[in-house]
C-alpha cells in the first residue's frame, strides 16, 4: 500500500504527501522502498524497549517529529496504546482486509473465507484502541469468486486498499473529515 501512496506523490497535483515510514522491523519492503523514494525511515522493535508502553512513548515521538497531519497504518500489524492514540487524536488511520466491523483482527482474509461471504473487500478507519473499531472513513467491496483461496482473494484485496488509500488520502488532505457519533463525512 505505501508503494501505491509514493507512486501518487510523483504527481504534483496529488495533495498528500508521505513525509516518514516507520516500521517495528528492520529489512521489510516498506522501508526499503522509502529510503528509495527520499523518505526518512525509523524502527522500533517492541522487544528493544522493557515495556509495551515505552515501545508506544518512542513510536509517539518518531512519529510526531514528522509532524503529519496524518498517521497511516498499513500493514503495521502492531496496536498503538493510549500515549500514541492521546498524540495524534481523530489522525490515527488504519486499514484492514475485510468489512468492518466484520472480521476484526489479524486473519479478516481467512476468516471471512471460512464464513462463507460472497462478498469481503477492505476499511480504512480512524484508529482507536480497539481491535479495528474505529469509525469507518471508507470501504471498498470485493466479491469472492469461488475458487479463491486465502492468497487470490488477499491479493485483490490489496488492491482495493491500495486505491481506496490513495483516493481517501488525497481527500483527506484537501477537506479533513467530520464525524458526529459513528458516522464520518469527507466533503
Amino acid at each position: 500500500m505505501l508503494q501505491s501512496v509514493l507512486d501518487a506523490n510523483q504527481d504534483p497535483d496529488y495533495p498528500a504527501r508521505v513525509v516518514a515510514v516507520g516500521a517495528d522491523r528492520e529489512n521489510i519492503l516498506g522501508l526499503d522502498r522509502a529510503r528509495a523514494a527520499g523518505v526518512p525511515t525509523f524502527v522500533h522493535k517492541v522487544k528493544e524497549y522493557d515495556t509495551r508502553a515505552d515501545w508506544d512513548r518512542a513510536l509517539t515521538e518518531s512519529c510526531a517529529k514528522y509532524e503529519a497531519d496524518y498517521v497511516v497504518s498499513a500493514g503495521f500489524m502492531k496496536l498503538v496504546g493510549e500515549d500514541f492514540l492521546g498524540r495524534f487524536p481523530g489522525r490515527y488511520l488504519n486499514s484492514h482486509p475485510a468489512l468492518c466491523p466484520s472480521f476484526p483482527g489479524m486473519h479478516g482474509v481467512r476468516d471471512a473465507l471460512e464464513y462463507g461471504v460472497k462478498v469481503t473487500g477492505c476499511t480504512l478507519f480512524v484508529g482507536d484502541l480497539g481491535v479495528d473499531t474505529g469509525p469507518i472513513l471508507a470501504q471498498r467491496a470485493v466479491a469472492v469468486l469461488p475458487d479463491d483461496d486465502e492468497s487470490s482473494l488477499h491479493e485483490r484485496i490489496k488492491k482495493a486498499e491500495q486505491e481506496m488509500l490513495v483516493d481517501t488520502l488525497g481527500r483527506l488532505a484537501l477537506h479533513g473529515y467530520t464525524k458526529s457519533g459513528r458516522k464520518v463525512s469527507i466533503p
